[in-house]
């Protein structure tokens, strides 16, 4: 259920005494393009319209108050104080967020805050990202700053690094912060290069299930991936020795040397390599508006992660496989760093509430656990809330 921003003003009011600014930030899911970040490619999510609420105040002196609705909990920063890190709360990314802006030479006023969401949590939807996207923007303007998007999403990342302790790349934070309505975003992840890909769900839809499990491997294994990505260029290197990181690789050169790498290296690095290749592919057929090509990549997206990168599982795989039998599903496939969270599905807008029941039922029927499912168009990125 969407955010009732009227009650949430008066329960700023009740907490704080005063009229707040509003400000928001939108979740995301990635289309295309997975695992590749790390290997300096390009992915292409969307921003969702699901969100993080920031009602925001100035304070006359350097501390934040924060209370958050989800949570029924409140905390508070004092910017006179040292830093404090890894406290392993929610504060981190409060804390976090409003350390990174300072050096980036924002001096910022103390602030109270009241913050909200209706984005699913453990969904792989990126509601962290949101929350330092849309606490970073309010922090800022309401210190009198109008604060550039990149920098804004550059200090979501780095307070993910620093003070939560989550290596991660940079599309979530980009997209939230970035995003335009009815476009997905082509992002390079090495240049930081951004291009707005139009994306009208007028005949198609996005649907994302949830799958409501995720298997405690996805720590581990994302750094094992990390370490077999680098061993392969360590090896390709030796006869492309221009070559970076696996973004640098071509189809037809890794098809040359391929025979050298150890099977399982080699697997990952077909993966990435062709992953790559896919959603560069995938962005020129959404600006085509030819959906039925971007749904075969989706398709070829699943298998590749599935089979070279093994980051999928039983349910995700089902969940797909689900899909494909659905009459007027253009593609599926997991989406986010696997091993559960959830599916991204490109559904004709006929079949969407056939669909939506058929998933659902199946996939229940079959591992005794209820789906969440959530249906979007492409959102818009971070901004204020002045019309109400």
């Amino acid at each position: 259920m969407k955010i009732n921003i009227q009650i949430l003003k008066s329960e700023f009011q009740l907490c704080f005494g005063r009229e707040p600014r509003i400000f928001r930030a939108p979740g995301r899911v990635n289309l295309i393009g997975e695992h590749t970040d790390y290997n300096g490619g390009f992915v292409l999510p969307m921003a969702i319209e699901r969100e993080t609420i920031v009602c925001a105040a100035v304070r006359k002196d350097r501390e934040i108050r924060v209370y958050s609705v989800n949570l029924n909990a409140e905390g508070k920063v004092d910017l006179n104080a040292s830093e404090q890190k890894r406290r392993g709360s929610w504060l981190d990314f409060i804390e976090g967020t409003a350390r990174i802006l300072e050096r980036n030479s924002l001096s910022l006023h103390g602030a109270d805050l009241l913050i909200s969401s209706d984005i699913p949590t453990g969904a792989g939807l990126s509601s962290s990202a949101a929350l330092e996207i849309s606490v970073g923007l309010a922090l800022s303007e309401i210190s009198g700053y109008t604060i550039d998007r990149k920098i804004l999403a550059l200090a979501g990342q780095q307070t993910e690094h620093e003070f939560v302790g989550a290596n991660v790349g940079i599309m979530d934070q980009f997209i939230s912060a970035l995003g335009e309505k009815e476009h997905a975003l082509l992002i390079d992840c090495r240049s930081l290069e951004a291009k707005q890909i139009p994306f009208l769900t007028n005949e198609t839809a996005v649907v994302i299930c949830d799958s409501n499990v995720k298997h405690e491997l996805s720590a581990s294994e994302y750094n094992v991936r990390r370490a077999e990505c680098e061993r392969g260029v360590e090896i390709l290197r030796g006869f492309l020795p221009e070559i970076k990181q696996l973004r640098d690789i071509g189809i037809e050169d890794f098809e040359k040397y391929a025979e050298h790498l150890p099977e399982i290296i080699m697997r990952r690095c077909r993966h990435v390599i062709t992953e790559n290749a896919r959603t560069l592919k995938a962005a020129e057929a959404l600006k085509k508006g030819n959906f039925t090509e971007f749904g075969r990549l989706m398709w070829l997206s699943h298998e590749s992660l599935r089979d070279d990168y093994e980051v999928s599982c039983k349910e995700l795989d089902l969940l797909v496989e689900i899909a494909r039998n659905c009459d007027g599903v253009l593609g599926a496939r997991m989406t986010g760093g696997g091993f559960g969270g959830s599916t991204v599905n490109l559904v004709r807008r006929e079949i969407l509430e056939d669909f939506t029941k058929k998933i659902a039922a199946e996939y229940e029927r079959q591992t005794k656990i209820e789906p969440k499912i959530l249906v979007s168009d492409a959102a818009a990125g971070a901004n204020e809330i002045i019309d109400l």
